[in-house]
């Protein structure tokens, strides 16, 4: 990864998810992702996606190869956040193993819309996972990898190889690469009103009287809450 790229990640990883959602809001861009949750690791993470999509049967329906879980650990890395779209299955795609694994690969985080398991084991590697499912349940005969690098969609948000990722206790949120720019000025636009904000309260306005100074709420009614 680049130094350009670094201190890009740096800047997109001190802005809470809740702020890119508002920027994202102010464009018209559909990048807050639904229904997943994070079962390991802590803390706010940013990375560029690398994308996978697993398809699923019953027990038996395909060769423990298609699982293809190593190609998938491959995938990961500093700066990349993996996001498996597995269709929401309640089957696991990753586990113990595949996260020590990928935490020794020092990736950034896995996001799985479908399923993990050994949660404990997770989460004494320290890796940053997300999923829809925790199940005990196998994906060995049951996934198959499909594609990797194709655009998915993960809790009903399009990504691409490549866009941003940004999750944190609150959620997790996705930009597209090509709007990153456009989408960074207004998250660091809006967060400096919520600093403004935050000084007015400290120094004793009321939230109404902080909230009006910085034009958080207009006298209105209007605007983002």
């Amino acid at each position: 990864m680049s130094k350009n790229d670094q201190d890009l990640l740096a800047r997109c990883a001190a802005i809470g998810t809740s702020t890119w959602a508002d920027a994202m809001d102010t464009l018209g861009i559909a990048g807050v992702v639904q229904g997943i949750a994070r079962r390991g690791g802590q803390g706010r993470i940013a990375g560029f996606a690398a994308t996978a999509r697993h398809v699923w049967g019953g027990l038996g329906d395909f060769d423990r190869a298609d699982f293809a879980v190593g190609r998938l650990v491959a995938a990961t890395g500093p700066g990349r956040v993996l996001m498996v779209d597995a269709g929401g299955t309640c089957i696991s795609t990753f586990g113990g193993i595949a996260s020590m694994a990928a935490s020794k690969r020092q990736a950034t985080a896995v996001v799985i819309d479908g399923a993990c398991r050994d949660v404990d084991e997770i989460q004494a590697t320290g890796l940053w996972l997300a999923s829809r499912h925790v199940t005990p349940l196998t994906g060995k005969t049951r996934l198959r990898l499909q594609a990797m690098g194709e655009p998915v969609t993960i809790g009903g948000v399009q990504v691409a190889e490549g866009d941003l990722v940004v999750g944190d206790d609150t959620g997790l949120v996705v930009v597209p690469r090509a709007r990153l720019q456009e989408v960074l000025a207004a998250a660091q636009e809006a967060l400096e009103v919520d600093e403004r904000v935050e000084r007015g309260i400290r120094d004793g306005l009321s939230f109404a009287e902080a909230a009006a100074a910085a034009n958080y709420i207009p006298a209105s009614g209007g605007g983002r809450a």
